[in-house]
């Protein structure tokens, strides 16, 4: 709200109309600049508005992004200057340092992570720029937003938001969403603005300490500060009556009849989240039949946990030197792409190419992958209704790890297999294919 930013070079407003969404930022114009004052007109926020209107379809947008039951959603995002989470795109910015601990701390099959850049950082690197410096994390899982159509869809799917003092995580926090800052500088933010007092007080995240308790300890004590809610909008529901009026106001034309209507927001297409990078698979057997199951996307050695650990990766891996040290091999298709064969070919050729390999699983569809054991069996694995929204890659691991652990496939005949990914339970039966 500076004068440079708004008169011209005679010191009149380079605007006629300054629409603010709240009186208090009324207020600070006419404290900074009070020769705009007369331009500003109170008309809420469409944008607040139709992320509003949205929140009821909050499980939709989590399926297009691929949130399976039990999982959280971390969305990070960035504004778009050098002090924000992505900074300016080098080795000791925040977020490209973050990504490989975030891929190598979180368990795939329990969160999801996606990243909203705003559009100036794209604009300024280029696409081709961004994709190359977020590849092994895509490849790990990260779903890369789009920067105008999809964040609000994102914001309101999400579990919780890893940010700077952009725009985005002030929306993130009026929503009531748990917010760590993982790039908070003041300087560049007036001292009387809410987002001033949002960012000098949220929680920061610390990259000198595990990153996964910070966020478990987040979502454990949440408790929604009143600031960003309240001095988002003066408005809410409002903007796009007041802003058809402006407009018409402005043109000299007589406004139409009927309601002022916004956009709904629309749904995402879906994103599946099939990681390609190796995964590092840590098992336990705890009980009769039950096999619990954690996959880390690395690049760094997973978290020390009790069990078995074991190599999975999928055949279409740019790592191609792990294929042969893999004990699960995965692949992802149509049972008809006859470009692979059937299931029962593919898994026999890889088994066949793969002497270390203990197991071949090709993921025919949600809830069901058909997979052959080194030994021979070729087995359908199919998730219990209501439980098909967890990679079926996970019950191919599941299975290795109790063959691997010396038992029958005899004693799952009849009762198949409890499969745990973190909070969540899905019964698996495991019949011939």
């Amino acid at each position: 709200m500076s004068p440079e930013w708004l008169l011209d070079a005679d010191g009149s407003p380079i605007a006629d109309a300054l629409v603010l969404s709240h009186p208090e930022q009324y207020e600070r114009l006419r404290v900074a600049c009070p020769e705009a004052a007369p331009t500003a007109v109170l008309a809420g926020d469409p944008c607040w508005d139709r992320l509003l209107a949205a929140r009821t379809y909050r499980e939709r947008y989590r399926r297009a992004l691929d949130v399976s039951r039990g999982s959280r959603l971390i969305v990070l995002t960035s504004t778009w200057n050098p002090e924000s989470l992505f900074g300016d795109g080098g080795g000791d910015d925040v977020l490209p340092s973050l990504l490989p601990r975030l891929t190598s701390e979180f368990p795939a099959d329990e969160y999801r992570l996606a990243a909203v850049l705003h559009p100036n950082v794209w604009h300024g690197h280029g696409p081709g720029q961004i994709r190359a410096w977020l590849d092994r994390a895509r490849r790990a899982g990260l779903t890369l937003i789009d920067p105008l159509e999809g964040w609000r869809q994102a914001l309101i799917a999400a579990d919780a938001v890893i940010g700077d003092h952009g725009s985005v995580t002030y929306y993130a926090a009026a929503l009531g969403t748990p917010v760590l800052l993982g790039a908070a500088p003041l300087d560049g933010l007036a001292q009387e603005a809410p987002v001033y007092e949002f960012v000098r007080s949220a929680p920061r995240l610390d990259p000198a300490h595990p990153l996964r308790p910070q966020v478990e300890s987040l979502l454990a004590g949440h408790q929604p500060a009143a600031g960003p809610a309240k001095f988002t909008s003066s408005l809410p529901g409002e903007s796009a009556t007041r802003l058809r009026r402006l407009f018409y106001d402005a043109l000299d034309l007589p406004e139409p009849h009927g309601p002022a209507l916004l956009e709904p927001l629309p749904l995402p297409a879906y994103v599946p989240s099939n990681p390609t990078v190796p995964l590092q698979v840590l098992t336990r057997l705890p009980g009769a039949g039950e096999i619990t199951v954690a996959r880390y996307a690395g690049p760094h050695q997973a978290p020390y946990e009790e069990g078995e650990t074991h190599l999975a990766v999928h055949e279409d891996t740019r790592e191609t030197d792990r294929l042969a040290l893999a004990d699960v091999v995965l692949r992802h298709g149509d049972a008809d792409d006859r470009r692979f064969g059937s299931p029962a070919e593919w898994t026999a050729e890889v088994l066949g190419r793969h002497p270390h390999c203990a197991l071949a699983a090709y993921v025919t569809g949600p809830g069901a992958c058909v997979v052959r054991t080194r030994a021979g069996a070729l087995l359908r694995l199919t998730a219990a209704v209501g439980a098909a929204d967890a990679d079926p890659a996970v019950y191919a691991s599941a299975l290795h790890a109790w063959v691997a652990s010396g038992k029958s496939l005899e004693e799952l005949a009849g009762r198949g297999m409890v499969v745990r990914t973190g909070r969540v339970t899905r019964t698996v039966t495991v019949t011939p294919a």
